[in-house]
């Protein structure tokens, strides 16, 4: 599994991201869980897959840890997934809807803020 998000110039800003990994890595033992970024910050997914597929993988999902559908999900993201799977054919991926379009993650997210008023 890939945890798809953005990536930024801080490196601190990904450290939610890392936390978030671990949640699910401890959640699915049997699964490697890791991130991978569009842009500035590594690895990138392209690359990300490829090690994967380098070390057996035959089956991948990508999450995109992204709150909306913007371009990056929709145009950015099957770009590179249309990549993976040409230059990896025997690869089966599965691209799950981006974190804030499921519903318990906003439901969620609306319980968090909620509890933030006094």
């Amino acid at each position: 599994m890939i945890l798809f998000a953005h990536g930024a110039r801080a490196a601190g800003w990904a450290a939610p991201f890392e936390r978030l990994r671990g949640l699910v890595a401890a959640r699915e033992p049997d699964v490697d869980v890791s991130l991978a970024f569009l842009e500035l910050m590594t690895p990138r997914l392209p690359e990300r897959a490829a090690e994967l597929v380098a070390q057996g993988v035959t089956d991948l999902t990508v999450v995109p840890v992204f709150l909306g559908q913007g371009g990056h999900v929709l145009r950015d993201l099957p770009l590179m997934i249309d990549q993976v799977r040409a230059d990896h054919p025997q690869l089966t991926v599965r691209v799950a809807e981006a974190a804030g379009e499921n519903a318990a993650v906003l439901q969620a997210i609306a319980d968090y803020c909620s509890g933030s008023v006094p």
